[in-house]
């Protein structure tokens, strides 16, 4: 029987006063795969445990090659991949988002699959294309990425759109044309709301229903663990590393592994989109339409993903749940990585809708910000009525 692992206690608010963006508090905690718990137990904040959430479940999705489901009406195969964009202020804790790439660092060098964000287009694409479609691109410098992504907005734009989708992409130059038919790229990438907005310049833009928002609107206390650090954390995350880097050596020496939801989690999820579409286009309109289509697709993938995890205590001697079965050759999804999945979707959409509300012109400062005129104003009241002139 695998340990429970114990998260800390939550020290920044009580469960009955929650903020409806916060995703883990919500989660029961102890159904989790044994690999995201142990991830999880690193944070001690709602802040912290949302972020490491989603990094995980975004670096994980790298590293799960030749698993896939099918969705829609022609069966189209889907992988795991998901792109996600942490928004948040500066010095506002972004950092522990980096242990989801410690967590990487096994894999890569068995699988490479880690590509730099700082990089030109051409050496983006020919990494990607080496790696044989495969790729993760994770950034904690949101500046890093606009700054270099600008002048080939439109280029990098379409790759990103096309791969969310594993859609073909090509590249034709002078040398010859390279072509990857089926890109699975994923991509993490942290920063302030002015740097998503680089990427994401509008709600028409194809990016917005495909990238996911994370939304941090906590500030953050100054954490004496920076001082006081070990490195435990970073020992943590490569462990769970290893047994990514097991499962995914697996992976990667099959054929194709087919993932499913069953037959009532499948109704189930057409039941909770069909009320969700309704009060979201209701509320924001009919440009939201494609955010929350699309979401149907990325709460499989999370499925998926915690399916895998749980699997991948297999390949460290960890017993799999039995929850966890196959059946005609399927790997099918368990009812609590289903209950999971769609309770993190029905968060993220409310993270899009935040987004979406922000790119519209409503927009809510993630940390209010003081304007020079107000700076001035505050200066000019706090001086003393009288001074010397020294």
């Amino acid at each position: 029987m695998t340990k429970q692992i114990l998260l800390p206690a939550v020290t920044s608010q009580d469960s009955h006063d929650m903020d409806d963006l916060h995703i883990v508090e919500y989660l029961n905690l102890p159904s989790l795969p044994e690999p995201l718990q142990r991830m999880l137990a690193q944070a001690t904040t709602p802040a912290e445990r949302d972020m490491l959430l989603m990094a995980t479940l975004t670096a994980a999705s790298a590293c799960l090659p030749n698993l896939y489901f099918r969705y829609g009406p022609t069966g189209k195969r889907y992988y795991a991949n998901l792109q996600c964009f942490i928004l948040a202020a500066a010095a506002s804790g972004k950092g522990i988002a980096n242990q989801a790439l410690e967590m990487i660092r096994p894999v890569e060098a068995a699988y490479p699959t880690l590509i730099p964000g700082d990089s030109t287009f051409p050496a983006f694409f020919k990494r990607l294309y080496e790696n044989g479609g495969h790729g993760y691109v994770h950034e904690s410098e949101g500046s890093v990425i606009t700054e270099i992504w600008r002048s080939q907005a439109a280029t990098y734009n379409s790759i990103l759109r096309k791969a969310a989708e594993h859609e073909q992409v090509s590249h034709n130059r002078v040398k010859g044309m390279q072509v990857i038919p089926c890109p699975q790229l994923s991509v993490l990438l942290t920063g302030t709301f002015s740097q998503y907005h680089h990427l994401v310049t509008s709600i028409e833009n194809g990016y917005f229903s495909r990238l996911l928002p994370l939304i941090i609107r906590d500030r953050q206390a100054f954490d004496g663990r920076y001082v006081v650090a070990d490195g435990q954390a970073d020992a943590i995350s490569r462990q769970v590393g290893q047994q990514l880097a097991g499962l995914c050596t697996y992976l990667s020496r099959q054929q194709g592994i087919e993932w499913s939801l069953s037959p009532a989690q499948k109704q189930r999820l057409a039941e909770h989109f069909t009320t969700e579409y309704k009060a979201l286009i209701d509320m924001l309109g009919e440009n939201f339409h494609s955010a929350v289509v699309r979401m149907a697709i990325q709460i499989e993938r999370i499925a998926l993903i915690l399916s895998a995890l749980r699997l991948g205590s297999t390949f460290a001697g960890i017993p799999a749940s039995n929850d966890a079965s196959t059946m005609y050759g399927r790997f099918l999804c368990s009812d609590a990585d289903y209950s999971t999945a769609e309770l993190i979707g029905s968060k993220l959409i409310l993270h899009m809708a935040a987004a979406y509300k922000m790119i519209e012109g409503e927009k809510t400062e993630l940390v209010p910000q003081i304007e020079t005129s107000c700076q001035k104003q505050m200066l000019y009241e706090q001086l003393k009525k009288e001074y010397k002139l020294q």
